[in-house]
């Protein structure tokens, strides 16, 4: 019904802008936030689950799914077993798991960056992170 832009992945559900959900929340294939979630976010199968949250929704508890595109907020752990698209409103306040990562200038995370390799978890030290600023052209 939904599609995303990039890609071929198929949008199951959508949460609307202007609805409020309470509780927890699992879902297969694909879901798109727009509203907000108040509640953990997890997908039903471990294969696939692509949450797309976008600019003006927000998502309070855990998150866990294999993509992620993010241009909204998120209070809470993540853990994305395959890919993270960080666009440049996004805000993330938890810590971040991915094993790929794509970061867009102006996207915000306060939380530590653990990098997923073969089952490994390994922190991204500050120190390994150059310091990006980014301003916009308006």
């Amino acid at each position: 019904m939904f599609s995303k832009k990039k890609g071929s992945t198929k949008i199951d559900s959508l949460i609307g802008q202007g609805t409020t959900v309470a509780g927890d929340v699992k879902f297969a294939g694909g879901l798109r936030v727009d509203g907000v979630i108040i509640g953990n976010v997890s997908m039903a199968d471990e294969k696939t689950g692509t949450l797309v949250v976008s600019e003006k929704a927000r998502i309070e508890g855990k998150v866990t799914c294999s993509h992620l595109i993010l241009n909204g907020e998120i209070r809470g752990p993540i853990e994305v077993s395959h890919y993270v698209e960080l666009q440049a409103k996004s805000k993330i306040v938890g810590d971040l798991a991915y094993k790929t990562l794509e970061m867009h200038p102006g996207a915000i995370i306060e939380g530590h960056l653990v990098h997923v390799h073969n089952g490994k978890r390994e922190e991204v030290a500050a120190a390994d992170v150059p310091r990006v600023e980014a301003k916009s052209a308006q």
